[in-house]
């Protein structure tokens, strides 16, 4: 079984960049600042997997100021998103692991239920998967698991939508692929979805 890697697209916690959807309800410094929190605890549980390594993949990139003051684990690998839209900032992702002979776990920053452990069963889902999916309840997902790679689960996608997990498993039917559903998560993109967070996470 290839090994598995875990990639965290992410973008820079900048006020008025990250979280934009729950400015109206926090103002854009404590949007940042939950960005930065829900960041952090991304990376804690992804290095928590130990599977095979973690790369944070990036919008801006490494190298810009907003990056430098985050006290990030040097354990991380980095690399950039690039242009285009989320699908083929995901892609492009995916693609490289593959093409190197590793599995993918593509994850976002905006579920604080996401766990170690759960990050382990979907790397596990692999060995006699092509493919693992956390599906949210508004109808995206918070993880996508891939043994291998094709464009079509990123291209014409309708993201942000309640369309995004049905129609990427329809995809992946298509396709023939065997395909493992896990527990359906919450993830935090709207005001409403804020009573879902740690209380302590909204103190500031």
């Amino acid at each position: 079984m290839n090994p598995v890697r875990i990639v965290i697209i992410a973008k820079a916690p900048i006020a008025g960049f990250a979280k934009t959807r729950l400015i109206p309800a926090l103002g854009a410094q404590r949007a940042a600042e939950l960005a930065r929190q829900m960041l952090r605890h991304t990376v804690t549980i992804a290095l928590a997997a130990q599977l095979d390594g973690v790369e944070l993949c990036v919008t801006p990139d490494a190298a810009d100021p907003s990056w430098a003051n985050l006290d990030l684990p040097q354990a991380l690998q980095w690399s950039a998103q690039g242009e285009g839209d989320l699908g083929m900032r995901m892609a492009r992702a995916a693609r490289r692991c593959v093409d190197r002979s590793k599995s993918v776990l593509l994850i976002g920053t905006d579920c604080p239920d996401l766990t170690a452990d759960v990050l382990k069963s979907a790397a596990t889902a692999l060995n006699d998967h092509d493919a693992a999916m956390i599906p949210t309840y508004d109808g995206g997902y918070v993880l996508l698991g891939l043994t291998r790679f094709d464009a079509s689960l990123f291209s014409n996608i309708p993201w942000s939508t309640n369309r995004v997990a049905a129609l990427t498993l329809d995809r992946m039917r298509q396709l023939g692929w065997r395909a493992q559903v896990l527990a359906t998560q919450h993830d935090i993109d709207e005001p409403d979805d804020l009573q879902r967070l740690p209380q302590s996470w909204l103190s500031h």
